[in-house]
């Protein structure tokens, strides 16, 4: 080791390579950020250059009975495929998590929450919505008869997806109680607070058999 004078007048060792300790933290340090940088600048070009998502792809749907091609991206719900691509609007767009039970339809005899469901995983399947429980356009569904007669609706935002959900509960249990209806229909909410009349109406539904028009 030699020893260099400093700017204080104070020896400081200097090794016999030329290179002192702090040369080498500071060139060390220097080195660090020019490495951040480069990081950076790779990580910013290889974003750009990132694919924004797969193209959209062309599938079928079958709704109330009757094959519907649709062309809609992966990430497209089945409740935006049908309202904004299909113009099947009963199905209503509410809370858009899963939580309301507005937008339910029914896949395959079960109720499904359709802004929870994607478009591609549909196809395939049988979807039913409320647009399409009746045979005719002049005869509702024993369900839809008995929402009204029961004034079981106030600003209609719900009542779809109750609706659908009544009918999928009485196809599988055509004679249910009180405390079974509600039970039945508990994924589902009523901002107007109806529920008297719903529960009522699905339970004047079952006793005229629950089906008609169906």
């Amino acid at each position: 080791m030699t020893s260099k004078k400093n700017t204080d007048g104070h020896d400081v060792e200097q090794p016999k390579d030329g290179v002192s300790r702090r040369l080498f933290l500071q060139g060390a340090g220097a080195g660090a950020g020019a490495v951040g940088l480069l990081t950076e600048e790779a990580a910013a070009a290889t974003a750009s250059e990132a694919p924004v998502g797969p193209d959209a792809v062309t599938i079928a749907l079958q709704i109330n009975g009757k094959s519907h091609e649709v062309t809609v991206e992966p990430r497209v719900t089945l409740l935006d495929a049908l309202r904004n691509r299909l113009e099947h609007t009963g199905a209503k767009k509410v809370c858009d998590r899963g939580t309301c039970g507005a937008c339910t339809v029914i896949v395959n005899g079960d109720p499904v929450y359709a802004c929870s469901m994607l478009a591609l995983e549909a196809e395939g399947h049988a979807i039913q919505t409320v647009e399409g429980i009746s045979e005719s356009d002049d005869r509702m569904h024993a369900v839809q008869e008995q929402f009204v007669e029961n004034d079981a609706q106030q600003c209609g935002f719900c009542t779809p997806g109750f609706v659908m959900a009544a009918k999928a509960f009485l196809d599988k249990n055509p004679k249910p109680t009180r405390a079974e209806v509600e039970a039945g229909l508990s994924g589902n909410i009523c901002r107007c607070g109806t529920y008297v009349g719903v529960r009522q109406a699905v339970l004047d539904a079952a006793m005229q058999g629950g089906r008609s028009g169906d």
